[in-house]
């Protein structure tokens, strides 16, 4: 093990690159990021997965987006607020929500509209929005 990590390090020194290359960078990026992450039938009609990072340094006491969902011939659906409630700072945190008498198959896509609250301490009017970023690891269209 000790050879395959010196020889690793002769190789990124010969390349020029810093022995640092091999480390990954675990801390969020900065600002906030939702990833919506999974969709699955529910009861009541469609259950939809986030992860949510906040990476502003600093907790939010209270975090909500209205989100427009669109249904598969490309029409809005219907707008709602999902309540992301508090986001610890640097913490990843899992959130689902069913969206009632939405069928997973007919939803194809989900808009970030707006910031509908973002709140905590030290942290300014627009922020949340000014910073956001998502990700997706569903079929479904996600994003600003």
């Amino acid at each position: 093990m000790i050879a395959r990590v010196t020889a690793i390090l002769g190789v990124l020194a010969a390349i020029g690159l810093p022995p640092a290359a091999l480390a990954q960078d675990t801390a969020p990026a900065a600002g906030l990021l939702l990833e919506l992450n999974a969709v699955q039938p529910s009861e009541t009609g469609c259950r939809v997965t986030f992860l949510a990072t906040n990476g502003l340094g600093k907790p939010l006491d209270k975090a909500a987006f209205e989100v427009a969902l669109f249904n598969a011939a490309g029409g809005i659906e219907r707008l709602v607020t999902l309540d992301f409630k508090a986001l610890p700072a640097g913490k990843t945190k899992v959130l689902q929500f069913d969206l009632g008498k939405i069928p997973c198959d007919g939803l194809s896509r989900v808009l970030i509209n707006d910031v509908a609250a973002c709140t905590g301490t030290d942290v300014a009017a627009g922020e949340c929005l000014a910073t956001l970023s998502t990700d997706n690891k569903t079929a479904i269209q996600f994003g600003l």
